[in-house]
């Protein structure tokens, strides 16, 4: 009776727990029934105090409360930007949704997981100072901070609506539309852009899917499909991309074409050469700070390449590498590289990409400079640096340039440019060494040494008829150094040594008996054929001095005649003033045997015969005419007072620079840029 009456009481802690229990019941009934909407006003108050400009819930909030995150629904949303940008609202929508870590704001940081919104204008602009419109704080906060605390959104899902974002600083003003159709698949959210990007007009159009993810979510990435032009530029790409905050995480097939690689470097900071117009395509990939282009094939102008890039951000100087490969390399695609403009085979060769001005061979002006004048880009060269290797194992198109193939490893380091090793077949032969341009100066400080070995001297001239049958080993080499910001200004202020000699071989008789004006010989060959006599040697020797080439040894040796050369080529004047002289070695009538002159210019040179010898031979001819027609024959007989060179000296005095001077100070620079 007595437990009956008087039942145990329970323990202090049990009945604790069950008023907290009941507690947290009492709060979660209050979170899932509080009237959200009744903060609708002071939070509109709130946020546009703190952030110094108008916001506003238009219509409803509701909330659900999760442990760590909550879901905030917006009826109706209008923010508006600071006022110094251009569009009013930073996002006005008709809906909005958004998933947010509760804790993290504890510590002041916003953290977005998702984000949705209907029918979106979204207003975004960034300034040089390094405010940006959606830099959430107080509009007054100082630019380093970037105008306040910027969000971290995770995914984001639209249903269409319009995006604006302006950079003045960067040439970037783009206005983005956006439509939503479910037919569309598994990218059902279209897009279509227009405006202008670093400075040139931009229009673009793709698809994506329906979730958007601005930073890792931990999701597989969403497809992506692009269509774009800028300026003269066309891309298409298709593939997955991870995260759009810093295009990370991307893996698409591409295909570009534009009129040079050079226009790359204002749209994508890749400081590649200018060249002829290109089309390429393969696959391209990004790794945190690093864009792969692997597999990579097409053309650059007339001639084909294929091969795989990188291009690496990481560093303080962003860093290119690759490998690049062409089966065949057309000569008229290397114009453009020192500073000419492409041939209008080079500039038609690329479909689907217009035409960039040439300049054709009959438009050239007669006084017009032959050495490209064109200023090249050295500014580029600080932009970054560079680890590529490139070859060529056919070249095409030499026309006056005997090239094979070739060969060439561009290194270049903090605005330093290293051609090395660079590798070319000439002539059966090959030319080998090395340039290199410090652009950290101005003018660019250009050297240039090279070695040829073993070039066949049919080769050389293949346009000349009676050089076919002609054959000889030629070595030489051009040790040059200067300053300059163009191919022709280095030229002109350069100082150096340059040089080919060869030995023995056969040389066409014929073309020696024109040479010399023997009207016999000349009769006598074409009557009979031409031969090979033998060339005993040849050198050609300059002491090059602040642009001005002066012969130092120009002797061509033979055992019919000896051929001695004076004078010098002017390479900033483009000017050209030698004088050939010819001593046959042997007996020949009908000789008007006298010195040849060469002048004019580079782009119209002139030759001739110097007029004083020839006229004493002439009016001698014409006054033994007068007595006897037979005597005039007289004037004309070369007694053949030509002899033997002496080819060892003449050799070594080619292959012996000037000591001393401008020019050996300037032979030993160049020869630092040697491998």
């Amino acid at each position: 009776m007595t437990d009956l009456a008087h039942p145990q009481r329970r323990p202090l802690w049990q009945k604790l727990a069950a008023g907290f229990a009941l507690l947290i019941a009492a709060l979660v009934l209050v979170v899932i029934f509080f009237p959200w909407d009744v903060l609708r006003e002071p939070i509109n108050r709130y946020v546009s105090e703190k952030t110094g400009r108008k916001f506003e819930i238009t219509r409803r909030l509701d909330v659900d409360l999760g442990l760590r995150t909550a879901t905030v629904h917006f009826d109706g949303i209008e923010f508006a930007n600071p006022t110094w940008a251009r569009d009013p609202y930073l996002v006005k929508a008709e809906r909005a949704e958004f998933d947010i870590r509760i804790w993290p704001l504890i510590g002041g940081k916003v953290i977005l997981p998702r984000l949705v919104l209907a029918s979106p204008l979204v207003g975004l602009q960034m300034e040089k100072d390094g405010h940006r419109t959606w830099a959430l704080g107080d509009a007054s906060s100082p630019p380093s901070s970037g105008g306040g605390q910027t969000p971290t959104i995770g995914l984001v899902q639209v249903d269409g609506g319009a995006i604006d974002f302006l950079a003045a600083h960067l040439g970037v003003d783009l206005h983005v539309d956006l439509t939503y159709d479910t037919e569309r698949g598994d990218m059902p959210l279209a897009y279509a852009i227009k405006g202008r990007y670093q400075g040139q007009p931009l229009t673009a159009k793709g698809r994506t899917g329906d979730v958007l993810q601005l930073t890792a979510a931990g999701r597989p990435p969403f497809p992506l499909e692009i269509e774009a032009a800028a300026g003269q530029t066309r891309l298409k790409a298709s593939g997955t991309v991870a995260e759009l905050d810093g295009l990370d995480g991307i893996d698409a097939k591409f295909d570009i074409r534009g009129q040079s690689l050079g226009a790359l470097y204002p749209l994508l900071g890749i400081a590649l050469p200018q060249t002829s117009p290109y089309a390429l395509s393969g696959d391209l990939r990004k790794r945190g700070t690093r864009w792969e282009a692997v597999g990579m094939k097409g053309r650059l102008g007339l001639s084909d390449i294929a091969g795989d890039m990188s291009f690496d951000q990481a560093g303080s100087v962003p860093q290119l590498a690759g490998e690049l490969r062409s089966r065949v390399m057309d000569m008229d695609d290397l114009g453009p590289l020192i500073g000419l403009p492409p041939t209008e085979r080079s500039a038609k060769a690329v479909e689907g990409v217009a035409p960039p001005p040439t300049l054709s061979k009959a438009a050239r002006p007669t006084n017009a400079k032959v050495l490209p004048t064109a200023p090249l880009d050295f500014e580029r060269l600080r932009a970054m640096n560079a680890d590529v290797k490139y070859s060529a194992e056919r070249i095409r198109n030499v026309r006056d340039v005997p090239l094979d193939s070739g060969s060439v490893h561009v290194k270049l380091t903090d605005g330093v440019l290293a051609l090395e090793p660079l590798e070319l077949g000439v002539g059966g032969g090959k030319l080998a060494g090395g340039i290199r341009i410090d652009a950290t100066q101005n003018p660019a400080d250009i050297r240039a040494s090279l070695e040829l070995r073993g070039m066949q001297l049919n080769r050389l001239i293949p346009k000349v008829e009676t050089m076919r049958s002609s054959f000889s080993t030629l070595q030489g080499r051009v040790n040059l150094s200067g300053r300059g910001n163009s191919v022709a200004s280095w030229l002109g202020n350069a100082s150096g040594d340059v040089a080919a000699l060869t030995g023995r071989g056969r040389f066409s008789n014929l073309l020696l008996e024109f040479m010399g004006l023997d009207g016999a010989e000349v009769i006598k060959f074409l009557l009979s054929g031409d031969n090979n006599v033998v060339l005993r040697c040849a050198a050609v020797a300059f002491d090059v001095n602040k642009g001005v080439m002066v012969g130092r040894s120009l002797t061509f040796d033979t055992d019919d005649t000896v051929f001695t050369v004076t004078g010098q080529a002017n390479l900033g004047a483009e000017t050209l003033d030698f004088v050939i002289r010819p001593q046959p070695k042997d007996v020949s009538i009908l000789s008007l045997r006298t010195p040849l002159v060469v002048g004019g210019t580079f782009g119209s040179p002139k030759a001739g015969v110097q007029a004083a010898p020839l006229a004493g031979r002439g009016l001698a001819a014409l006054a033994l005419g007068a007595i006897n027609p037979l005597l005039a024959l007289a004037a004309t007989i070369e007694t053949g007072p030509g002899e033997d060179a002496d080819c060892q000296a003449v050799l070594a005095d080619a292959a012996k620079p000037t000591a001393g001077g401008a020019a050996a100070a300037g032979a030993k620079r160049a020869r630092t840029a040697r491998p």
